[in-house]
């Protein structure tokens, strides 16, 4: 069944008949394409398309949130019922704040059509063109996925807007193998064909892959660090979602009580950014209807803030950064300001480091402080005096989130988009060095 605004907006009005103050009904239509490959070819090919629509609701204050992928009338006239019967028996909050009142205006960069359909040959077009980037820079063998995706989003609320926002994805995750034990991986991430790269892609892979030929056993201890892309997003990522207002309220993240301090180097810039019209996350609106915007979450090594809702905003007597989530803000689009130096004068600089180029498996052992640990994976390198000496197995990051943003030195000019099942926002991400870097040896 279609769902359109004339739908949403009547799910509106029942939720505020239902006596809910404030509702949010939002829509979700995607369209993919999914192409899966290895041994250097396709091996699965399938489409398809989901809808799903949430609804949110204030009674007094008093909020709740449902989703569903049952869209017929008759379910979601339920769902609003069964919403606004959960909220009226919720705890009421110490602090709310009404949704904001529209209707807004929005970027019309931000509005525009994505890029015209990409066919089904081009698709398999950029998976071969992977596959000959990893093959033709040492990989024996090449596997990997390829998404492409076209989504609508839709939002009514009661506090007056009714917008919507048409998106496009294209991503190929390349893993490139040189020997069992010799891996590379990278991804290609971009919202216009344009800018879509998979070439690249299968080539740093395969570079990787061949360099990581025969690794030895490394030995545990304090290095300095050559953080890749990869394994850089993923650090960017956690330093972005743990900016919520939410968690820091709840004082769950490691940033909490640091606003206005310096919590990295001052070569460390981050923001979010879903402005950018024509990236992977851009988005002209927020949960709330408001208009997106650019927000500094560090500059030159200072937290200058964190993302707000409407109602964390009010609690912390400042004011929304468009970033809701509804119950949790979040980021969309993080940009990590780039460095002056090529890739290899990063290596060059380095007396006695570890080049980490990709991760899996991060996992806290605690939020509040931001101990954590996680998982080289692919090729994992031992740099000594400024060369890249011999690859290296066996070893797990183990270390503080406000440690290693202290102690990054110096970061590449070359950055790249960052999107996959271990990095869910995308991120834009160059190398960085970090002084000091802890290796302990790995269970697994």
């Amino acid at each position: 069944m279609k769902v359109d605004s004339v739908l949403l907006q009547k799910l509106v009005k029942l939720g505020q008949r239902l006596g809910a103050s404030d509702v949010v009904v939002s829509s979700h239509e995607t369209m993919w394409q999914m192409i899966r490959f290895s041994n250097n070819r396709v091996t699965v090919s399938k489409n398809g398309s989901t809808t799903s629509v949430d609804v949110y609701v204030s009674v007094k204050g008093r909020r709740a949130v449902q989703s569903t992928t049952e869209v017929s009338v008759k379910s979601l006239n339920e769902l609003v019922k069964k919403v606004v019967s959960t909220a009226k028996s919720s705890p009421e909050p110490d602090v709310y704040s009404p949704l904001p009142e529209g209707p807004f205006k929005y970027d019309k960069a931000l509005l525009r059509p994505p890029a015209a359909e990409v066919s089904s040959d081009s698709l398999v077009g950029y998976v071969e063109e992977a596959v000959n980037g990893g093959l033709e820079n040492g990989a024996k063998r090449v596997a990997g996925s390829l998404v492409y995706s076209r989504g609508k989003m839709r939002l009514v609320t009661s506090g007056g807007v009714d917008a919507s926002a048409s998106s496009m994805g294209l991503e190929i995750s390349v893993r490139a193998f040189a020997a069992d034990d010799a891996t590379g991986h990278f991804v290609s991430v971009a919202a216009d064909p344009k800018q879509f790269n998979p070439k690249m892609a299968g080539s740093k892979a395969g570079e990787i892959a061949k360099m990581a030929l025969n690794p030895v056993e490394g030995e545990a201890g304090v290095y300095e660090g050559l953080v890749g892309p990869m394994t850089f997003a993923h650090l960017l990522e956690q330093v972005g979602s743990w900016a919520s207002a939410f968690y820091v309220d709840g004082e769950m993240s490691f940033l909490t009580g640091l606003l206005g301090q310096q919590v990295a180097s001052p070569v460390f810039s981050l923001w979010d950014d879903p402005t950018m019209a024509g990236t992977y996350g851009a988005t002209p609106f927020d949960d709330e209807g408001l208009p997106t915007r650019r927000n500094i979450l560090i500059e030159d090594g200072v937290l200058k803030t964190y993302l707000h809702n409407s109602t964390t905003a009010k609690k912390f007597n400042t004011s929304t950064t468009a970033n809701a989530g509804l119950i949790v803000p979040h980021p969309y689009n993080l940009v990590c300001k780039t460095g002056d130096k090529p890739f290899d004068k990063l290596v060059s600089d380095i007396d006695n480091g570890i080049w980490i180029t990709n991760d899996w498996y991060l996992r806290y052992q605690n939020y509040r402080t931001g101990e954590f640990s996680t998982i080289p994976r692919d090729g994992l390198f031992h740099i000594k005096k400024g060369s890249i000496e011999k690859p290296v197995k066996g070893l797990r990051l183990s270390d503080n989130i406000l440690n290693i943003l202290k102690n990054i030195r110096s970061l590449s000019n070359e950055a790249h988009w960052i999107h996959w099942w271990e990095v869910e926002i995308p991120t834009y991400a160059p190398a960085a060095v970090v002084e000091k870097i802890n290796f302990t040896r790995s269970a697994f």
